[in-house]
C-alpha cells in the first residue's frame, strides 16, 4: 500500500530528482509544497501543516529542549553554509573587524536563527568574544515588526532588547547599533554607493580557512516528521532517507560534469573539485556519522546560547536506525 505524504522543502538542485522526479521514495506518494523557507518555517513550527518538513535546525532543537515531542527528524541537510558573511557593519564606523564587536550593541532578527547560532559560536570559540559582551537587539532586518517565534532562555548575564518599531538595517544606519548578524543581506549593503558592508569582505577565504581548522561544516537547515506520522508508520523514515540520498549523489555527479554548464556558471566543476578537496568525495554528506563533529558543536552552542533550555544529546535528534 502507497502512503500519502505532504512535503513542504524549498527549491534545490540536490532535493529535485526526489521532489520532482525520477527519483521515487519506495511507498510513498508526495504531496509536494514547494515555498519559500520563511513561510515553510513559520507555517510548520506554529501550525505543523505538513507530514514532513525542511526545519531551521536551530528551531528543532530548541523545540526538543523545550518538552515538544510533536516532532522527529532524519539526518537530511538540505542547507548548509559557513555565516562568516553574515557579519554587517556601517560604513565609516567602528566595527571594522569582528574584534571590534566586544562592547558594542549588535542586531540580529531571530535568536533561533541557526545562521546566527554558528555565528555567535565563532564569536565565542574562535574569537573569545563572550555572549555577555555584546549587547542584543532584535528587530527585522530591513523592516519593522518582526518577532522571534519561541522562547528563549539566554544567561542571566547577557543584555538583549527588542526593537519591533524599526528595523536593523534602520537602527544601524541611525548609529543605535553598530553592527547586524543577519544571513538576509541589509538593503543598505546594495548599490553603487552602499551605507553598510560585510565585515568579513573576503569571506570565502576567511570561511574555507575555518572549516579546514575546525572540521566543522555548518548544518542550516533538516527534515522534520511529525510525530504521529512517523509512529503510524516508522518505515518512511529509511524511505525517505534513501530518496534525499539518490537525488543528492546525482546533483553531485552533474555538479562534477565538465562536458556541459548544468549551471549558469562556467566553472561548477572547478568549485566541486575545491569542496572535494576540502570536504571529501560526499561532499554533501547526510547521516550522523559523518556530520557528528558538526551536530555535536552545534548542540553545544545552543545550550551556552539559550537556545536550547537544557542540554539535548545527539540521541534526541533523529529517528532510530541512522548512524
Amino acid at each position: 500500500m502507497t502512503k500519502r505524504l505532504s512535503l513542504a522543502i524549498c527549491e534545490y538542485d540536490h532535493t529535485r530528482d526526489f521532489t520532482h522526479g525520477p527519483v521515487k521514495a519506495e511507498g510513498i506518494e508526495l504531496d509536494l509544497k514547494v515555498l519559500p523557507i520563511a513561510e515553510i518555517f513559520q507555517r510548520f513550527t506554529k501550525n505543523r501543516e505538513w507530514d514532513v518538513s525542511e526545519m531551521s535546525l536551530g528551531m528543532y532543537v530548541s523545540l526538543l529542549s523545550q518538552g515538544d515531542t510533536g516532532l522527529t527528524a532524519i539526518p537530511v541537510f538540505t542547507s548548509r553554509m559557513f555565516r562568516l558573511s553574515a557579519f554587517y557593519a556601517r560604513v565609516g564606523g567602528p566595527v571594522k573587524t569582528l574584534a571590534d564587536l566586544r562592547g558594542k550593541r549588535v542586531g540580529y532578527p531571530d535568536w533561533m536563527h541557526t545562521a546566527g547560532i554558528f555565528a555567535r559560536g565563532y564569536l565565542a570559540h574562535e574569537e573569545n568574544i563572550a555572549l555577555n559582551e555584546i549587547e542584543w537587539v532584535q528587530a527585522g532586518v530591513n523592516a519593522p515588526g518582526l518577532q522571534e517565534i519561541l522562547k528563549v532562555k539566554l544567561p542571566a548575564d547577557v543584555k538583549r532588547s527588542s526593537r519591533p518599531d524599526s528595523s536593523l538595517d534602520a537602527l544601524l544606519l541611525a548609529g543605535e547599533i553598530d553592527a547586524v548578524l543577519t544571513s538576509h543581506p541589509l538593503t543598505s549593503s546594495h548599490g553603487a554607493a552602499p551605507k553598510s558592508k560585510r565585515v568579513i569582505d573576503d569571506f570565502v577565504t576567511a570561511e574555507k580557512a575555518y572549516g579546514q581548522a575546525s572540521g566543522l561544516f555548518p548544518i542550516m537547515h533538516v527534515i522534520a516528521l511529525r510525530r504521529d506520522v512517523y509512529d503510524a508508520d516508522p518505515w518512511i523514515a529509511k524511505s525517505l532517507y534513501a530518496a534525499f540520498e539518490t537525488a543528492k549523489t546525482n546533483s553531485l555527479a552533474r555538479m562534477r560534469d565538465s562536458t556541459i554548464s548544468r549551471y549558469p556558471y562556467p566553472w561548477s566543476f572547478k568549485l566541486a573539485e575545491e569542496m572535494t578537496a576540502m570536504v571529501g568525495e560526499d561532499f554533501w554528506p547526510y547521516g550522523i556519522a559523518p556530520n557528528r563533529h558538526t551536530l555535536e558543536a552545534f548542540l553545544t552552542y545552543c545550550h551556552e546560547q539559550g537556545v536550547a533550555h537544557r542540554p539535548v544529546d545527539m540521541a534526541e535528534l533523529f529517528a532510530p536506525g541512522f548512524d
